[in-house]
């Protein structure tokens, strides 16, 4: 497990386009976290360093968008689901066949029917730093817990620390 630390939606952009240069045909990343955590801003830079041009929104009320690039990103929030089996039947297995990159906002509330191989992001705010600032500017503050499950992301873990690297903050027993 990996922690890192971001002050802005452009440094969480920024990790996350760090992120995309590790990426592989086939990889499914799992974030989760608040309303307003980072999730989205968090697919922007990816989508972003894998030469996606288009605006990259959460797909709230449509589920899936899919947008091409080095590799072909589908972008998924389930947040709307009701029971864990409908995420199966948006095609995730497919999207995973298929040679693209999966990113599933609300990710960790349909693990349990998913391939048990993925790297799960969970953003939160950095309540220590948002307690001790005055000026609201430490709102913008997040903590990223990288984890990788299975095989295929924790043989790439020392890879993720590195790109991670700048960001990178272990907490202290207030976090």
């Amino acid at each position: 497990m990996i922690f890192a630390r971001t002050t802005s939606p452009e440094e969480t952009k920024e990790l996350a386009a760090a992120l995309a240069e590790l990426a592989r045909p086939g990889d499914l990343m799992l974030l989760a976290g608040d309303l307003g955590a980072g999730k989205t801003a968090f697919t922007q830079g990816f989508g972003a360093a894998l030469g996606i041009d288009d605006l990259i929104t959460s797909p709230t009320f449509t589920l899936v968008n899919t947008y091409e690039g080095r590799l072909e990103l589908n972008h998924l929030d389930v947040y709307r689901l009701e029971a864990l089996g409908e995420v199966l039947d948006l095609g995730v297995a497919e999207m995973l066949d298929d040679g693209g990159v999966t990113v599933i906002e609300w990710g960790d509330s349909v693990a349990p029917v998913l391939p048990a191989d993925y790297l799960e992001i969970r953003f939160s705010f950095d309540e220590v730093a948002i307690s001790l600032d005055q000026t609201g500017a430490a709102d913008d503050v997040r903590v990223l817990e990288l984890v990788p499950v299975g095989a295929r992301w924790s043989a790439r873990i020392r890879a993720v620390a590195t790109a991670v690297s700048p960001w990178i903050h272990e907490p202290d027993g207030d976090d």
